[in-house]
């Protein structure tokens, strides 16, 4: 029979079904296991019974969430999350109806990508060098994340193993563990040689067994989060505007900088990891907005 609600042993069922059959990493089953969770909420406090759970009901589930002012890229997600649960659902026979089935799926915005200027970038990575081992590792992480246009999860989840010096190339690990190398440049070699060669890393390990490149101060892997503190601390440290200014923002600036110094579209594509060469393309939309602003604010006749 099917259960009367998406209990914890359905949804510990399909997180194990995301994880296995699709290779979902775990911050994208912990986003799923939210959305669902505040779905169930909403049920219970509702008094609904799953398999009675209608359309119309899950319409008022989702108009609870544009009252709580969430983004429509938020509501988006928590729908796509949910239907993706039901589908496995029905699919187990776990429940009979489906709620989401009539839904389309919401049409996101899309939004260009926020770049820092190239003199920011490097008035951050000028100011990183040191001499402590967590220098040295802030150092090399923040010039790799530029230098690679690597995904955040992507970085932290680098091994030793991965890094190949005799060809200069990293083995980069990405969404659906699909692996590419990347190369490693001159600036990010005379980052990385002091972090590894000098002992800083043996000394953040702290007596622990870790293959990982990047670690925290305890020894452990670096998080997503922390990351994303360490940009934070360092930016601000160097003069540099913390606003929207994350691990992501690296990867946008390595990809459109290289654009407006003449890469090839497709080249860029290779190096992020991007499936469709539709997602590259939203780079040159940058590279243009900038070149119209540039050229509004230069020349003579441009406003006249």
């Amino acid at each position: 029979m099917p259960s009367s609600t998406p209990d914890s042993d359905v949804i510990a069922a399909y997180l194990a079904w995301l994880s296995v059959e699709k290779g979902r990493r775990p911050a994208t089953r912990e986003a799923y296991l939210r959305d669902i969770t505040r779905f169930n909420d909403w049920l219970n406090e509702e008094g609904i019974n799953i398999r009675k759970c209608t359309p119309n009901d899950f319409d008022r589930f989702v108009a609870t969430l544009r009252q709580a002012g969430l983004s429509q890229s938020s509501i988006s997600r928590t729908c796509s999350a949910l239907r993706g649960f039901f589908n496995y659902a029905i699919s187990e026979r776990l429940v009979l109806v489906d709620p989401t089935a009539a839904m389309k799926p919401a049409r996101r915005k899309k939004t260009l990508p926020k770049p820092i200027s190239e003199q920011q970038m490097f008035k951050l990575l000028d100011s990183l060098p040191g001499e402590s081992p967590i220098d040295k590792r802030d150092s090399a992480l923040l010039e790799l994340l530029y230098g690679t246009g690597c995904r955040v999860s992507e970085a932290i989840g680098i091994r030793l193993g991965d890094l190949d010096f005799s060809e200069m190339l990293i083995k980069v690990t990405g969404k659906g563990a699909k692996q590419r190398l990347v190369p490693i440049g001159s600036s990010l070699l005379r980052r990385l040689e002091p972090y590894l060669q000098a002992d800083a890393r043996t000394a953040l390990l702290n007596g622990f067994d870790s293959d990982r490149l990047f670690l925290n101060s305890r020894g452990g892997d670096l998080s997503r989060q922390g990351v994303d503190l360490i940009i934070r601390s360092r930016a601000l440290a160097a003069g540099v505007s913390t606003i929207h200014l994350s691990a992501h923002v690296f990867r946008h600036s390595c990809a459109t900088h290289m654009l407006e110094h003449g890469a090839d579209i497709r080249v860029v594509q290779e190096l992020l990891g991007h499936a469709s060469i539709a997602t590259t393309q939203a780079y040159t939309a940058v590279t243009v907005t900038s070149l119209r602003r540039e050229y509004l604010g230069a020349h003579p006749r441009a406003k006249g």
